[in-house]
Order: structure tokens, then C-alpha cells, then sequence
């Protein structure tokens, strides 16, 4: 049976709340079959698992700093600001924490490699990646270009950038709603009781809407409102948390505001330093996100909802994932090395001059001088890569057995 329609009959069966948790493992098992691109992107638990493996001395050290956790291709992207200016950054901060952001680099590192090997792309040029993203890396890092211009932006960024310039709210409510209602099907599905009460008594309270959404009491006198909601469907290694799409208007119903709320669950990457990491999971994402993507971070908040604690942001039209599914040879080292600086950026943000150098020497000290020599980054990728290949199969092979045991979460 094709993927798609796989993913209609579980929509179907999941019509009712009660069915819900089973659904969502199926779907996940099932987008996480779909190639190893995806199994890499929505398995964070297992790079973490590996991490514990290796020896202590394996990886450089760097300075303790907010860091994304799960830094793959699809969680970076084209974001917008309250004032419709738009950059790419970071847009998933489910796994910040305050970490080494050599962990980061190792996460990027291996998405671009296995959408390259999904593109059909040579070793070579996987290695010449890998380079070239530590390189974009190592420049914004150097206080001698630091925060000075920007790297040329290859195609595929090019056409995210004017794609997300470009988009208005009736191009996002096209392609996500329905006239004023959230659609039911295989992306939205029906609220339970208790959860539809707890989003109507959050989004009462004005002062917090107002400080995620484009709309403000000072535009009139009518006060937004739930106009329809549903659990989102969305996301892959986050499914089987709480996740909605709230659709907000005013009285009139000629404002709209398209709300994302999701789970904030503990992060499976690691925490070096607990000083400054707040102790609810929302007030974590949030403040992850206000260091590494302040286009995001400014935009959103942390509540709660059934007892779990939540964040909430505003879907703007600007916020666009990179998608890069396909890797073409010609833009592959130019696209390593554009998201290398963008992650640059998001920690050398949080360093000093002296910081930056300091942890600039130190990546240097653990990196061959050349392409043929060994590097910890690129040994870091040829395991990972083997592991996560052979974790890929088995998975297929028990996704096409029916051998998935429900999970806890």
C-alpha cells in the first residue's frame, strides 16, 4: 500500500480521540520508514544514544551555550519577524538546552550527508560538504569577518528567501485552512472535550495573544477569538504529544491569526550546565529560541494546557522550512557551507570575542588541515551514517512485519 494512502486510512481510523495514541505511532513509524533522510530527522533519541557511547575525549569541548539539540536540515528555515523582515534560522526548538555546540554540528553534518546519499551524490562530495560546512562555521567565529556581511546564498536558499518574502496570509490559509474553519482530514483531527475547554480558557487571555500574534487590541475594540481548533498532525519525532492549530478572529471575523500550540516534553539532548536552564520545558524553548532564532524566539510563549506545559507561536506567512529532498551536486557545497555560518550565527551570538576564538582554536586543534586527513566531525558522519543505515533497515523491515509495540510517552 502507497504511503498516501497508508496515511488516509489512519486518518480515518483516528477519527475518534480515543484512538488517537495508536494512530500517531503508525504515523510516525511510517514517515520514519520513508527514507533515511527521514529516519535520521525524526530519531534525535538515537544520536544522543550514540553520543553516550563514544569516549569523552572524542569530541572538541565547547563553551556551554543554548544550543537547537536537534539540528537537522528540516528544522532550519526561513523565518519571519513581527516586523515582516525575514532571515533563516533555526525553527524547532523542541531539543535546545544548554549543551556543546559541537553536538549541533554533528547533528547538521549527518542530515546534509544522508540527503546528499538520498540525492545520489558521491562520497566526495560528502566530504567536500563537510568541509565547507565547517568552514561557514569557523568564519562567523573569526572575529575578523564576524557579524560582517553574509555568505552568498546558494539556489535553494535564494528560493526559500523570495518564496517567504513573497507569501501573504491568504497563501498560508489556502494552503492550511478552509474558508474560517480548520479542515478536517489527515492533518487535522477532532479536539476532545477537555481539550477544546482548555484552549478556549488559554486564548481568553488577551494580553497573551496579543503578545504572539500580528493583531492588537489597539486595531479595534472586538477581542479575538477561538474560531475553530483541531490537533495538527505535524512534525515526526514530537507525535504523540500535544500538538493544535487554533484559528483566532475577531468579532467581525475579518482579522485572522493562526496559532500553533505545542508540547514542550524534556529534551533528549543532554544539559552541561543547569544554572541558567529554567525548569519548565516551555520557558526553556522559548528562551532557546530567543538566543539562537530571535525572529522566532520574540514571537512566542510559554503556558499550559491539561497540566503539561506547552508553547505557543503565531503561523506567519514568512515561516517557511527549508526543503532540500533533493540535494543537486551543483548547490551541495554552497548549501553546507550557507548553514554552517546560520548556525555560527546562532551561537557566536551568545560568546564573546574572546569566547568565539577560544572555541574557534579548539574545533581547529580536533580538524585535519587538509581533506584527506581524518577529522573528528568527518568520523563523527562515517559512524553515524553505518549506524543509522543499518537502524533504517531494521526499521523497514519491522514497519512491513507490523512489529511495532505501542510506546509510552
Amino acid at each position: 500500500m502507497k504511503t498516501e494512502q497508508k496515511g488516509d486510512e489512519i486518518a480515518r481510523r483516528a477519527v475518534r480521540p480515543r484512538q488517537r495514541p495508536k494512530a500517531l505511532m503508525e504515523i510516525r513509524n511510517l514517515k520514519m520508514a520513508q527514507s533515511p533522510h527521514r529516519y535520521v530527522r525524526g530519531n534525535a533519541a538515537k544520536f544522543y544514544e550514540w553520543l553516550d557511547e563514544i569516549g569523552p575525549n572524542a569530541l572538541p569541548e565547547g563553551p556551554p551555550i543554548w544550543i537547537c539539540g536537534d539540528c537537522h536540515i528540516g528544522n532550519l528555515g526561513a523565518v519571519g519577524n513581527t516586523k515582516g523582515d525575514v532571515a533563516i534560522q533555526i525553527r524547532d526548538m523542541d531539543q535546545t538546552t544548554i549543551g556543546n555546540p559541537a553536538h549541533d554540528l554533528i547533528r547538521l553534518s549527518v542530515s546534509l550527508a544522508t540527503a546528499a546519499r538520498g540525492s545520489h551524490l558521491s562520497g566526495v562530495v560528502i566530504a567536500r560538504m563537510t568541509e565547507a560546512l565547517l568552514a561557514g562555521y569557523l568564519g562567523v567565529l573569526d572575529s575578523r569577518h564576524r557579524f560582517k556581511g553574509r555568505p552568498i546564498k546558494p539556489a535553494a536558499i535564494r528560493a526559500c528567501i523570495k518564496e517567504a518574502t513573497n507569501r501573504t496570509w491568504r497563501q498560508l490559509a489556502r494552503k492550511r485552512l478552509k474558508t474560517d474553519q480548520i479542515p478536517p482530514g489527515k492533518q487535522f483531527w477532532p479536539l476532545r472535550r477537555d481539550e477544546r475547554t482548555a484552549i478556549e480558557r488559554l486564548c481568553r487571555d488577551q494580553a497573551m495573544i496579543e503578545s504572539v500574534t500580528h493583531i492588537s487590541a489597539q486595531e479595534g475594540d472586538d477581542k479575538l477569538q477561538v474560531i475553530d481548533a483541531a490537533y495538527w498532525v505535524k512534525g515526526c519525532s514530537s507525535l504523540g504529544r500535544l500538538r493544535y492549530a487554533v484559528l483566532l478572529g475577531d468579532g467581525n471575523r475579518w482579522k485572522y491569526s493562526l496559532l500553533d500550540i505545542k508540547e514542550a516534553a524534556l529534551p533528549a539532548a543532554p544539559c552541561v550546565s543547569r544554572e541558567n536552564l529554567p525548569r519548565d520545558n516551555g520557558d526553556r524553548v522559548v528562551q532557546g529560541a530567543k538566543n539562537l532564532s530571535p525572529f522566532l524566539g520574540n514571537r512566542m510563549v510559554a503556558a499550559r494546557i491539561l497540566g503539561k506545559s506547552v508553547v505557543v507561536r503565531e503561523l506567519l506567512p514568512q515561516d517557511l522550512k527549508l526543503e532540500v529532498e533533493t540535494l543537486p551536486e551543483s548547490d551541495a557545497t554552497e548549501l553546507a557551507y550557507y548553514l554552517g555560518s546560520v548556525v555560527g550565527r546562532g551561537h557566536a551570538g551568545q560568546l564573546s570575542q574572546s569566547e568565539a576564538r577560544t572555541w574557534r582554536r579548539e574545533l581547529m586543534r580536533h580538524h585535519g588541515k587538509t581533506i584527506e586527513a581524518p577529522s573528528w566531525l568527518w568520523t563523527c558522519i562515517v559512524d553515524l551514517i553505518g549506524i543509522h543505515e543499518r537502524q533504517y533497515l531494521d526499521h523497514c523491515r519491522r514497519w512491513a512485519l507490523g512489529g511495532f509495540a505501542p510506546e509510552s510517552r
